[in-house]
């Protein structure tokens, strides 16, 4: 197993003990506010450095607190064992592997590979397309690591761009034309494909559990080619080419210029839900909704290990809640191959029902763990 044990210090309303986590399944039981996403919370932070609820560092330190540490002991599939440690301090951040200071939390990557499921991952479906390119670009950085150095650059790119057309300093548009073209196009391409990649997994899936066929994800980058045949979500793979795109942002300059900012690029691509060439989301319940973002994670995981032969680790939020006895049973049997299986449940959710003979249940209450099996 990924997770063998965590030492958590000052991590919102945990204990300062060390759990054992060397179970294939764990589940955290507990009513609300007891600290079951916690739990979560600090394993996805010792995988990626980062939180999943908030982007402010400072508020995952217990209150009254200054500083907080987590110290992970986790092993590789093969058998090797590695520790980690993220410290936070005076708004520093340090991380270590095996007693060496990584300076970059990319470094963390591929470590102790986490697919999390949560309540938030609706908007995947019904929020802003800023969610469903967050999402592709999620699913890309856990294997791609040079990905995350394309959009680092692109988006400081971007910023320098926008900051010349609101500032008035025109000079500089064609050497930033270039390379937003460039980099720009690395992202669009890294995007097709992976897309394209989901699109083989996600409608097979999401016609297992919900018995409706011809749904599919649907790409629109900001940049088109010519050729593209936008009726279908397996339009050609190609992108444009550099050329095309610095002509095309010459043409739209002027546009540029009144609204002070860059109108096409990565950052403007859509990422819809069809089924038959109709777009979907509009029509569905919120029930088929749900299971949209569901079938997504479960189709990033299946992603990740069809693209790294390694299994990861699932993170499950109470995402089972809200499904009826039917769809809970099937979107647990189409789970992906896992290494390591962390889900919450309530006290009178029936996850008994879903135990194993390796399965490991947690009583948690007030920020404290009790091994209740």
């Amino acid at each position: 197993m990924p997770f063998l044990s965590l030492s958590p210090y000052n991590f919102r309303n945990l204990c300062n003990e060390n759990i054992d986590l060397s179970s294939k399944e764990i589940y955290f039981v507990g009513k609300n506010g007891q600290g079951k996403s916690n739990l979560l919370e600090s394993l996805y932070y010792s995988a990626y450095g980062s939180s999943f609820r908030t982007h402010i560092d400072s508020e995952i330190i217990k209150k009254n607190k200054s500083e907080m540490s987590l110290r992970c002991l986790f092993r590789e599939e093969n058998g090797t064992s590695h520790t980690t440690s993220i410290i936070l301090k005076e708004k520093l951040k340090k991380i270590e592997k095996d007693g060496k200071i990584l300076h970059d939390r990319k470094e963390l990557i591929n470590t102790m590979p986490c697919v999390l499921y949560s309540h938030e991952d609706l908007d995947f479906a019904i929020g802003s397309p800023e969610r469903r390119r967050f999402f592709i670009d999620q699913s890309l950085s856990m294997y791609d690591v040079l990905y995350i150095d394309i959009m680092r650059k692109y988006k400081r790119i971007l910023k320098n761009r926008n900051l010349c057309l609101k500032e008035k300093h025109y000079d500089l548009l064609e050497t930033y034309d270039f390379q937003l073209a460039q980099n720009g196009l690395e992202i669009q391409k890294k995007r097709k494909d992976a897309v394209f990649g989901f699109n083989q997994i996600f409608g097979k899936l999401y016609e297992q559990v919900t018995g409706i066929s011809g749904v599919s994800i649907k790409y629109i980058p900001s940049w088109k080619n010519k050729s593209d045949n936008l009726n279908s979500p397996f339009f050609d793979r190609n992108i444009p080419s550099i050329e095309y795109v610095v002509d095309y942002l010459n043409k739209t300059r002027e546009q540029e210029k009144i609204i002070g900012s860059s109108m096409s690029g990565p950052h403007r691509d859509k990422i819809v839900f069809e089924k038959e060439g109709i777009p979907f989301v509009p029509t569905a319940s919120t029930g088929q909704k749900r299971l949209i973002a569901l079938i997504l994670r479960t189709g990033q995981a299946v992603f990740y290990k069809q693209i790294t032969s390694k299994k990861p680790v699932l993170l499950m939020d109470d995402v089972l809640l809200e499904l009826d006895p039917e769809k809970r049973q099937k979107v647990t049997s189409l789970l992906p191959e896992y290494d390591q299986l962390f889900c919450t449940f309530l006290p009178g959710e029936p996850y008994k029902n879903y135990k194993k003979e390796s399965t490991r249940v947690y009583k948690i209450q007030d920020g404290k763990w009790e091994d209740s099996e």
